[in-house]
């Protein structure tokens, strides 16, 4: 039973030292002035991508994975970052598909458009015709993408990627507080398993 029970020891030490061995300024960072959440009830992870990064494209299977099983006291919420004008359209695209509640239909579909298929998207009339395709109401889109409520969306989206300080996507960001890139984590799994670990540490500050 002794010979057992180190074993046991033996095989959960690496996971619990994982746990422990991520570090601020190693593994994640700080952000200096927490930027607030939408939900303050909530576990708040923000996923900070962009339509056209390849290195988005391919998080994509991992984060829907991770959203699919995370725990009921977690709000997840993802921003779209504007790097450039070019950048705009996706993000009002992913906006205006968002506040029409369409993007189950729109959001893996954007991303294997631009890298698969290799079409390309400069403004509304691009993916209100890909959108129709996909069963969204195209003239209920064209309205939405240049609609007051998506300007709103676009300046608190820009307002939110200075707080948090991001520079390069995919990046995670923990109740307002931490910022996680694979290069910090070692890759985008790791992130993940970051992302996770500071959940825990914000739920168990909370109690």
């Amino acid at each position: 039973m002794k010979r057992i029970g180190f074993i046991l020891v033996a095989l959960l030490f690496p996971l619990l030292a994982q746990a422990e061995d991520y570090r601020e300024g190693v593994h994640y960072v700080k952000i200096p002035t927490a930027v607030r959440t939408l939900d303050q009830s909530k576990v708040e992870v923000v996923e900070m991508f962009g339509y056209p990064c390849p290195h988005c494209n391919s998080f994509e299977p991992y984060i829907k994975n991770w959203n699919s099983k995370k725990a009921d006291d977690v709000n997840f919420v993802r921003i779209p970052v504007v790097f450039g004008r070019s950048w705009e359209p996706m993000a009002r695209a992913f906006y205006a598909s968002e506040l029409m509640k369409t993007l189950d239909k729109t959001h893996e579909a954007t991303f294997h458009a631009i890298h698969v298929e290799r079409r390309r998207f400069t403004g509304v009339n691009d993916f209100s015709t890909y959108y129709s395709n996909l069963g969204v109401d195209g003239a209920q889109f064209d309205k939405m993408y240049n609609s007051f409520a998506v300007n709103m969306k676009l300046k608190q989206g820009d307002s939110k990627l200075r707080g948090y300080g991001v520079e390069g996507v995919p990046a995670m960001i923990v109740n307002g507080k931490y910022r996680i890139s694979a290069q910090m984590a070692g890759g985008q799994q790791e992130m993940l398993k970051v992302v996770d670990f500071l959940v825990d540490k914000e739920r168990a500050a909370a109690q």
